[in-house]
C-alpha cells in the first residue's frame, strides 16, 4: 500500500501558484512498492519498475537495407562501370552460408545477413535498380559511397545499453523494442486502487428519476475516466448521502483498501459540506487555495497514510485541477518518472483580460493557421459549470501568473487533451 509522510500535504501559506503545489507533491509523494512482472502483451501503459539493459546489439549483424548486390567497394573501378561474377544468394534468415572471395557479388535482400570473407567480406550494397544483372554477372555503376545501403550491427541497440529507464510509462514503441532485445516479460509497478465517490443528496444516478431540485451525477463518470487514463484501478463507492457518519465509514473502509481516495464537491465550508469533517476524523485535512482559475480550493489530506484527494465540485474546475494537480500526483504515487504533460505554443485567436498573480486554464479547438501556427478558439461561454465547453475543446490554454491581457494573435502555451489522455 501506498505510505506517505505523516501531515504529507501540510503547507503554511494562505496561496500558492501551480508550480508551489507541484514541488510539495514531489517532496511528499513516493511510488507503490509492489513490483509485479507482465507478459510484453499486457504492458502497454504501465509503468516500468527497472532499467532495461540489452544483453545484445540490435540488429545482431550486418544485414542490407535493399534488395539488391553486394560487394568489395575496393573491386570497383574507378570512374565507369565494374562486372563482376555473381556467386550467390542471401535472403533474410537464410544467409549465404559460405565464405565469399574477392571479385565476386552476390545477390542480397532487405535484411539479409552481409556476408562473410575475405578482407572480412562484402561491405557496399548496389539497389537491384541501379544495377545490370547479365549472364552469371552483374554490372555496377560508378559513383557509388563505400558502405552504400549496409545497416550496421548494433546501429539500433548497442549490447550492454539502456534502452528503457525505470519510471516509464510503457507505449507500444517501447514493447517493441524490449521485444527486438529477446525480452518476453518486464517488471513493472502495480497499477494503483483509488476509490472514488460523490457526495449529495441531490444527486441521481443516470437513467433513474429525477425529480425537481436533483440533478443526475456526470461529476463521478468524468473523474472514474481521468483516473483511469493514469493507468490506475478505480473502484466506484456511488453517491454517498449528507451524512458524516456514512461518509466516515466509507472513508475509513477505503483506505484499507485502497492507495487513493478521490471525489468532487463538498469542499467548502458550509453547514451542508461533510466530506472535510470525516477526513479530519479519520486523519488530516488541507485547503489548498491555489492561484488559479478555475479551481481555487483543493481539498488534500490523508486517512492514515492513504492521500484523500478532494476536487472541486463545477465540472470544468474538477477537472482542470485533476489534471494539474491530481493526475501529477497518483502518476508520482505509480512510480511515473515524468509526470508533467508537454505543452505547445499555438496562436491565440481571441483576446483575454486576466486578473495578475494567478495561472488560468481556458477551453480552446484548434484551427489551421494560414502561417502553419494552429490558432486557438475559444468556446463562446466559460464557466467552471459549463461542462460542454470542455465537450467541444481539443485542449486548454495557459495563462501564466505574471499575464494580465491576452491580445489576439499572440503566441500562447497549450496543452492538448491527447497528452493528459494515455
Amino acid at each position: 500500500m501506498t505510505q506517505l509522510a505523516e501531515d504529507c500535504f501540510a503547507f503554511g501559506a494562505k496561496s500558492m501558484t501551480v508550480a508551489e503545489a507541484l514541488d510539495v507533491l514531489r517532496a511528499c509523494v513516493t511510488a507503490v512498492a509492489e513490483i509485479e512482472s507482465v507478459p510484453l502483451a499486457r504492458g502497454r501503459g504501465r509503468i516500468l519498475a527497472e532499467d532495461v539493459v540489452s544483453a545484445r546489439a540490435v540488429p545482431p549483424h550486418d544485414n542490407s537495407a535493399v534488395d539488391g548486390y553486394a560487394f568489395h567497394f575496393d573491386d570497383l573501378v574507378p570512374d565507369t562501370e565494374t562486372r563482376l561474377s555473381l556467386a550467390g544468394r542471401a535472403a533474410a534468415g537464410h544467409p549465404l552460408g559460405r565464405a565469399t572471395r574477392r571479385g565476386e557479388a552476390i545477390r542480397i535482400f532487405t535484411g539479409a545477413a552481409m556476408p562473410q570473407g575475405e578482407a572480412g567480406g562484402p561491405d557496399t550494397v548496389v539497389m537491384q535498380e541501379n544495377a545490370r544483372a547479365e549472364s552469371g554477372a552483374v554490372v555496377i555503376p560508378h559513383g557509388l559511397m563505400r558502405g552504400a545501403n549496409r545497416r550496421r550491427a548494433g546501429e539500433d541497440v548497442a549490447a550492454g545499453t539502456v534502452i528503457l529507464r525505470a519510471g516509464a510509462r510503457l507505449r507500444p514503441q517501447d514493447l517493441g523494442l524490449a521485444a527486438s532485445i529477446g525480452r518476453t516479460g518486464l517488471s513493472v509497478r502495480r497499477k494503483l486502487r483509488i476509490a472514488i465517490f460523490s457526495t449529495g443528496d441531490e444527486l441521481r444516478e443516470p437513467g433513474g428519476e429525477a425529480p425537481p431540485g436533483t440533478l443526475y451525477d456526470a461529476n463521478r463518470f468524468t473523474l472514474s475516466a481521468l483516473v483511469e487514463g493514469t493507468g490506475a484501478r478505480v473502484t466506484d463507492l456511488g453517491i454517498l448521502p449528507d451524512d458524516q457518519g456514512a461518509i466516515r465509514a466509507a472513508l475509513a473502509e477505503a483506505a484499507q483498501g485502497h492507495d487513493a481516495v478521490a471525489t468532487s464537491g463538498g469542499m467548502s465550508t458550509g453547514e451542508e459540506d461533510y466530506v472535510r469533517g470525516a477526513v479530519e476524523s479519520l486523519g488530516r485535512f488541507h485547503f489548498w487555495r491555489l492561484a488559479i482559475k478555475p479551481g481555487r480550493p483543493v481539498g488534500l489530506g490523508q486517512i492514515g497514510r492513504v492521500p484523500f484527494i478532494g476536487l472541486p465540485g463545477n465540472p470544468v474546475a474538477m477537472a482542470v485541477t485533476f489534471l494539474m494537480l491530481a493526475r501529477p500526483l497518483l502518476l508520482g504515487l505509480a512510480g511515473a518518472r515524468a509526470t508533467e504533460p508537454r505543452r505547445y505554443r499555438v496562436r491565440a485567436g481571441f483576446g483575454h483580460a486576466k486578473r495578475p498573480g494567478r495561472r488560468e486554464w481556458l477551453g480552446v479547438r484548434l484551427e489551421d493557421g494560414a502561417d502553419g501556427v494552429p490558432i486557438a478558439r475559444k468556446f463562446p461561454r466559460a464557466g467552471a459549470g459549463i461542462l460542454s465547453s470542455l465537450v467541444a475543446a481539443d485542449g486548454l490554454v495557459e495563462l501564466a501568473e505574471p499575464v494580465e491581457a491576452l491580445d489576439e494573435g499572440a503566441l500562447v502555451d497549450y496543452l492538448p487533451f491527447s497528452e493528459v489522455d494515455r
